[in-house]
């Protein structure tokens, strides 16, 4: 299917998230439509958090108090980074390295969700910056 057409494939920010190898056409108008502009987030960890991508683990006096928050954000974009995390690490070198070293230390989810926010924060500043995707400073 030809998709030069549509709706959103010629917007910039759809090519800069389609640079990221792993982020097919799915993954990139799923990402690109539910972060709508970037500017409203003004620091990286506030557009983690909106997409799920950091722990919600609320502590007080080195107490934890709660966790959770499974309606704060947005699950779509948990989602899109989640599979955008399956898919570099089956095509990038580096992701497999840096999923593979977090994997003998934590174990398998821990891995997988701290390659799914290394890849959120990679989305924001190509996003912000407008900077088409870069492996080599992703992962160092």
């Amino acid at each position: 299917m030809d998709w030069t057409g549509f709706r959103g494939a010629g917007h910039l920010e759809f090519r800069i998230l389609r640079s990221i190898k792993g982020i097919g056409l799915t993954l990139g108008l799923t990402i690109m439509y539910e972060t709508d502009n970037i500017g409203r987030f003004t620091r990286v960890g506030r557009y983690a958090s909106y997409c799920r991508c950091v722990p919600t683990e609320r502590r007080s006096n080195q107490r934890k108090k709660g966790e959770g928050n499974r309606k704060n954000g947005n699950p779509y974009l948990s989602w899109a980074f989640s599979e955008a995390a399956h898919f570099a690490r089956r095509f990038q070198p580096q992701a497999k390295t840096f999923y593979d070293r977090k994997l003998a230390r934590r174990g398998r989810l821990i891995a997988e969700r701290a390659l799914a926010h290394k890849l959120c924060r990679a989305a924001y500043f190509m996003l912000r910056d407008q900077v088409p995707y870069e492996p080599g400073l992703l992962f160092r």
